[in-house]
């Protein structure tokens, strides 16, 4: 998967409850330069999640797909405000990719800490 198309997810994510955040922007500006793209990658991506095209693009390989979703789920922490609308985003997005639910519950004990 483009780490432009992996960043046009997250923005995607980050504005589907309507707004973003200083938090939810600071953390797209790192993961930004943490794939190697620049303001203006930030940029077309922050335009495509606006558009009326904006959609998800799903990646093909497991460790890919882990991957996003860790991702997404930060962005969604991001703002100390879980959206019902991110939530549901969320799942659509695990159920397409094909995550069963006792790989999702460990996905989260992982990123919350838990063993």
């Amino acid at each position: 998967m483009q780490h432009l198309d992996q960043l046009k997810n997250l923005v995607i994510m980050a504005s589907a409850d309507g707004a973003l955040s200083e938090r939810e922007i600071a953390m797209l500006v790192d993961r930004c330069s943490e794939m190697g793209l620049d303001e203006a990658d930030l940029g077309k991506a922050v335009e495509f999640a606006l558009s009326d095209q904006a959609s998800l693009k799903l990646p093909k390989s497991r460790e890919e797909q882990i991957s996003m979703l860790e991702d997404m789920m930060k962005i969604m922490a991001a703002d100390g405000v879980l959206s019902e609308v991110e939530k549901r985003l969320f799942a659509l997005a695990a159920a397409k990719m094909g995550i069963d639910k006792a790989e999702l519950e460990s996905l989260i004990d992982r990123l919350v800490g838990k063993k």
